[in-house]
């Protein structure tokens, strides 16, 4: 039975003679992990910072929790989200436990709750607490750093994470790897709804349990990987698939040399 929790009805968002979103409408259940794919400005960074009201609509409304955009106070809806993106952002001055506990501090939390949420988080993203908390992000690699990123962003327990393009600036090793443990975090965290954003398309289909294809500001296709790479919908998703099958068939093809 599904449980949405983001709904888009007939959203756009346009800057003057430019459509940069068109006429989106979609449901995204709760617990659910959607991946947004598209190529650069086909409007997937601009959906995700209308959800939490970072960019407004320009028609068409917006739903979080069965509540209009328009009826939030914005603070408290971003201190219900999480937001990671590829730059981390992550103070330069603080240690690793001091920027998980930025979020909480600002809530008012006791110390000794944030302390053991931060021994939590660390366990989580498979950063060991005793010799991560008091390093500083300069001593971490690109990968640690965007873990403490993804801790950072679930301090505060909230119910939904936007991910935006977070792997792009990694090593493809390192990319692999924060894949498989985001999609272990994701399953090991009960009913939060992650929303990831990304121009990868194998990123997408291995970490989605639904999909969303866009082009030019809409929606080509919205479904699980299965379906996208079997029942293609639209010409473009075809293309898309395309140049996953071309570097399969290059790589069969240097096998038989």
């Amino acid at each position: 039975m599904s449980n949405p929790i983001i709904q888009f009805n007939h959203v756009s968002k346009k800057y003057s003679q430019n459509t940069a979103v068109d006429d989106l409408s979609f449901s995204i259940d709760k617990g659910e992990f959607v991946t947004v794919l598209g190529s650069s400005g086909c409007g997937k960074t601009t959906t995700l910072k209308m959800i939490n009201g970072l960019i407004q609509p320009t028609s068409g409304t917006i739903t979080i929790a069965g509540k209009r955009l328009s009826d939030w106070d914005l603070v408290d809806l971003r201190r219900h989200i999480g937001y990671v993106v590829q730059q981390i952002g992550l103070f330069p001055h603080m240690t690793i436990a001091d920027n998980i506990a930025v979020v909480p501090k600002m809530l008012g939390w006791e110390q000794d709750k944030i302390d053991q949420r931060i021994q939590e988080l660390l366990e989580l993203v498979q950063l060991n607490p005793a010799q991560f908390a008091n390093r500083y992000p300069g001593q971490l690699s690109g990968g640690q750093q965007q873990r403490v990123g993804v801790a950072r962003a679930l301090a505060a327990n909230p119910p939904y994470i936007l991910f935006d393009e977070p792997f792009g600036a990694l090593d493809a090793l390192t990319r692999i790897q924060l894949q498989k443990e985001l999609k272990r975090i994701h399953a090991a965290l009960a009913d939060k709804t992650f929303l990831f954003v990304t121009h990868d398309i194998n990123e997408a289909l291995f970490l989605g349990q639904r999909v969303m294809v866009m082009n030019q500001g809409r929606l080509e296709q919205f479904d699980v990987p299965a379906q996208i790479v079997h029942q293609p919908k639209t010409q473009f998703v075809k293309e898309l698939l395309g140049t996953v099958r071309q570097n399969h068939q290059l790589w069969e093809g240097d096998q038989d040399d």
